[in-house]
């Protein structure tokens, strides 16, 4: 049973996380809050990590508060560096190994992890995930004075970070076992503008093979692919996809799917329990992207203070950070969703229209210029979620 006079217990320090804080401290000046998380706590937005190289910008300078800053803003307590072991979904509690405590209503956002690859070769220590602040700043001590990156992956990160890295002044090579870069977010045309603008300004493509090994030689290694090709780097980006956070929760009993499976007021199947951000399936969605973040913490912080709120997801188009060549795209509903693309093209400047037989449109992708086109194209979108 709740203990109304326990905190409410946020894990997790990311973009959602502090969001939610931020709307809870509009709602209620005086609610306790206990946040728990298993980094240093700094405050950062994710996405900029893509952007570090490109702005020559350190961990330090892409964070934009301490701990204990954020603490004192919003008037609660955050415990850094602590993992939580636990949820006992019935006395009320998480576990810090020994140390038990009290929550009065839970909420788990603690993102999304990095799938790791599995290859043989012994240089394991030369391949790096980039997921968060810490992460970032290990890659920058160990890409310091380096010139050649490997990056396996093709999809939104693979490709921002190939882009940032290689206006850093590094050499980008890109290796995936795909037919086209964002192979489940964009249509072809847009896909191979983008492609042809990264190669534009030096990135190299592998597209179709897997990396099977990679092995050091020398300061760097030497990546062998399933077609026989050697890549020579100094140092790898794994940027092969995210799985959202689940295991903690299912250990307690809380369902899960892709995501912690939640409903449209962001609560899980155990009392008391809520979840946002890129670990959350709502209504079964799972959507790793900010504007889905954004819209969720408005609602929950209302539900958490006694006005439940279902959240909705208007038209939430995602930006992808490729200078190059820009992406806008807001991608056509799974399931039984039928149409077509309508494309239409001028070099690298390509307008994909999703459309039905009735011709509602349905999806867009944007790129180069035609990205100045998404206003318009947003007014006839229909909301994710209304």
């Amino acid at each position: 049973m709740s203990n109304s006079s326990a905190p409410i217990v946020i894990i997790g320090s990311g973009l959602a996380g502090y969001n939610l804080a931020k709307e809870l401290r509009k709602l209620a000046a005086d609610q306790p809050l206990l946040m728990i998380t298993g980094d240093d706590g700094r405050s950062y937005s994710k996405p900029m990590l893509s952007t570090g190289y490109g702005k020559n910008k350190t961990a330090d300078e892409l964070a934009m508060n301490t701990a204990a800053g954020m603490a004192e803003q919003l008037n609660m307590t955050i415990r850094t560096n602590t993992v939580v072991t636990a949820i006992d979904i019935d006395a009320h509690t998480i576990s810090l190994g020994d140390e038990t405590v009290e929550y009065s209503k839970l909420v788990l956002a603690w993102g999304a992890e990095a799938v790791g690859p599995r290859i043989e070769g012994g240089a394991e220590d030369l391949v790096f995930s980039i997921n968060d602040l810490e992460d970032y700043a290990k890659f920058r001590t160990a890409a310091d004075g380096k010139k050649r990156v490997l990056i396996m992956g093709a999809g939104l990160i693979g490709c921002e970070f190939a882009n940032d890295m290689t206006a850093g002044g590094y050499e980008c090579e890109i290796v995936a076992p795909c037919d086209q870069v964002f192979p489940t977010l964009l249509p072809e045309s847009a896909a191979t503008a983008v492609q042809a603008g990264l190669e534009g300004i030096g990135v190299k493509f592998h597209l179709g093979p897997l990396v099977s090994r990679i092995e050091r030689d020398g300061d760097g290694v030497v990546a062998t692919l399933d077609n026989g090709d050697e890549i020579r780097a100094d140092v790898v980006v794994s940027a092969i996809g995210l799985r959202p956070r689940t295991q903690l929760a299912g250990d307690a009993g809380i369902k899960v799917n892709h995501g912690i499976v939640a409903d449209r007021h962001l609560k899980t199947s155990a009392d008391d329990v809520y979840t946002l951000g890129d670990c959350a399936e709502v209504e079964g969605r799972v959507l790793l992207y900010v504007l889905p973040l954004m819209a969720s913490a408005r609602a929950l912080a209302k539900t958490l203070t006694g006005t439940p709120t279902e959240v909705s997801y208007g038209v939430m188009p995602v930006t992808v950070k490729t200078p190059a060549c820009p992406v806008v795209v807001s991608p056509p509903p799974g399931g039984d969703a039928s149409g077509r693309w309508i494309v239409e093209q001028e070099g690298n400047d390509v307008q994909a229209e999703y459309r039905n037989e009735a011709g509602d449109l349905l999806g867009y992708a944007l790129t180069g210029a035609k990205v100045a086109n998404k206003v318009a194209l947003n007014k006839e979108l229909p909301a994710i979620m209304p």
